[in-house]
This record gives C-alpha cells, sequence and structure tokens, in this order.
C-alpha cells in the first residue's frame, strides 16, 4: 500500500547533468589552433650582464624591498644579541682580573667586530650577485676580523 515515489535527486529534463567530454583522436587536436608571437622566439636561458664582459657571468638580480626589510630586522636581532654579549664579556674579563676600562674597550671592540661580520654576512644572504664582491664584503669582514682580533689582545692586559 505504500506509493512509490520518484527519486528526488533525478535531474530535471531542462538540466542534462554532467557530460564527459568527447575524446579526440590525438592530443594535439586539444591544443589551441594560434600559436602565441612569442612561440617561434628563442628561449634565453641566462642573460648575460653587458657590463661585466664574461659570457658566463650571473645575471643580475633585483632585491626586493621584501629581502631587504627581512635583511634588516635580522641584523637588528644579532645586533641586540650581541649587545648582551658584550656585557657578558666585559663581565667575564673583570671577573679575570682585568681593568675595566680594557674589559670594556674589549667589549666594545667584540661588538663591533661581530657587527660588522654579520652585516657582511647578511648582505651575502640577501642578494649574492650584487653584495658578495671584494668591494663590498672585503672590507665589511676586513674590519670586523682585525676588531676580534683587537678585542682579544686588548682583554688579555
Amino acid at each position: 500500500m505504500q506509493a512509490t515515489q520518484p527519486p528526488t535527486d533525478a535531474p530535471s529534463p531542462a538540466d542534462p547533468g554532467f557530460k564527459l567530454p568527447e575524446e579526440s583522436a590525438s592530443p594535439q587536436d586539444s591544443l589551441p589552433r594560434t600559436l602565441p608571437g612569442t612561440a617561434t622566439r628563442p628561449v634565453e636561458v641566462m642573460p648575460v650582464d653587458p657590463y661585466a664582459g664574461r659570457p658566463h657571468s650571473l645575471p643580475v638580480a633585483d632585491t626586493s624591498d621584501r629581502d631587504l626589510a627581512i635583511g634588516g630586522i635580522v641584523f637588528l636581532i644579532l645586533i641586540s644579541v650581541y649587545f648582551f654579549v658584550r656585557g657578558a664579556y666585559v663581565h667575564h674579563l673583570v671577573r679575570k682580573r682585568v681593568a675595566p676600562s680594557s674589559a670594556g674597550n674589549a667589549g666594545w671592540l667584540l661588538f663591533v667586530g661581530l657587527g660588522f661580520l654579520s652585516a657582511a654576512a647578511v648582505l651575502a644572504i640577501i642578494n649574492a650577485s650584487r653584495f658578495l664582491t671584494f668591494a663590498v664584503t672585503g672590507p665589511l669582514v676586513a674590519v670586523g676580523l682585525v676588531a676580534l682580533v683587537a678585542s682579544l689582545f686588548i682583554g688579555r692586559r
């Protein structure tokens, strides 16, 4: 005595439902019929820097503002950590019976040396093709190493 009802999820006559696309004879038939203007030009794999004069030089990459901001924040975090390291080093030298003025000078030289070395490292990580040159990295590393060696010698007095 139950009447059977038609299923409610059956598609209406106006909606044919999902249909599979017709299969083509070859995959090439599904590609567009017109070629873009760049399809026939050669592909440039690595651009040559016209100012370097070397055919195998690295491409000059532009540094984005986001990379510079992240590098600046990392550098400021490192400088703040080095400030506390400087205080610990001065305290260590004073406990070893080094004169407080010499210990303070050695601490500041340690701070400067670590700061210059980390500046060179952060610049090299931000954009190696632009900043990892002798003209930029060389002086930063040289001043950093001289300051670290001087802090060790001043701290021995």
